[in-house]
């Protein structure tokens, strides 16, 4: 089975919602105002990826100018990652959408880099949100796609996991202006510390997956639940599938109501 960082995600907040999502294909039509970000959000990679290949951008940008004022804030904010000096460019690995797998307790551990730099003696993972501000950093911090692309390049390459480091770039998205947006970044360096401990929590909600996919497929035993206190349920698509929604819970409250009709006194006629 290949696995992202996304379903990590999932795997580790609700493991039921994995199984509906990724076992049993079910999913709901994203609202429109989450399609026009997710849209957007797919040009703009598309505009970095053909930029760091040289290929041409200027359909790209002419189609959508917020795209060029994006980048424009990009370049600016960033030149020596954008516009690198070309004198110093050798001995330098650059790779737009860089794929790399690690197959891991038999699983396959798959991350895709939006830019990455790898010189001698370090390397660079660069990644793109298309939202304006950075999430909390410590949740960030925790979120498998950081703890799992620093993962996986030291696994499959020569660095230590100190000469590792992964940076965000928060891109603003689409606004009705001509100014220029303003960016911001969070970088995340790596240690052998964090790198055993990355490895200690894959190890555990992998042998999970283990068994409850062994139960899901033998015995038709669902994943577990998450616990209501966490307050995941009553915002998830599945809230009703899964007897969890605001107004299932209002229901059953009803019902938990209604007289029970063994104590009712019979009323003669």
């Amino acid at each position: 089975m290949r696995l992202s960082q996304g379903q990590l995600n999932l795997l580790e907040t609700c493991p039921r919602k994995f199984q509906n999502t990724y076992l049993e294909q079910l999913s709901s039509p994203a609202s429109p105002e989450q399609q026009d970000r997710q849209d957007w959000g797919s040009r703009f990679h598309l505009l970095m990826q053909q930029r760091e290949l040289g290929l041409p951008i200027e359909s790209l940008i002419e189609e959508d100018p917020q795209l060029e004022r994006c980048l424009t804030a990009f370049i600016n904010a960033a030149p020596e990652i954008l516009t690198p000096d070309p004198a110093k460019k050798s001995g330098i690995f650059r790779q737009a959408e860089h794929c790399r797998t690690l197959n891991f307790k038999g699983y396959l551990l798959t991350v895709i880099y939006d830019l990455l730099i790898a010189e001698a003696k370090n390397a660079q993972i660069l990644d793109w949100k298309t939202y304006p501000s950075p999430q909390n950093r410590s949740r960030l911090e925790k979120n498998w796609q950081t703890r799992l692309y620093l993962y996986v390049l030291a696994e499959t390459s020569n660095y230590l996991p100190e000469q590792i480091s992964m940076t965000y770039w928060f891109v603003q998205s689409p606004l009705e202006t001509s100014d220029l947006p303003s960016l911001q970044s969070l970088k995340f360096s790596y240690n052998d510390s964090l790198h055993q401990q990355t490895r200690a929590d894959l190890t555990h909600l992998l042998s999970n997956l283990d068994l409850w996919l062994q139960q899901y497929q033998e015995t038709g035993e669902a994943f577990p639940q998450v616990p209501a206190a966490n307050g995941h349920c009553t915002s998830c698509n599945f809230g009703v599938r899964c007897e969890r929604s605001r107004e299932t819970a209002e229901a059953a409250g009803t019902l938990s109501n209604l007289p029970n009709l063994a104590n009712i006194q019979e009323i003669s006629l």
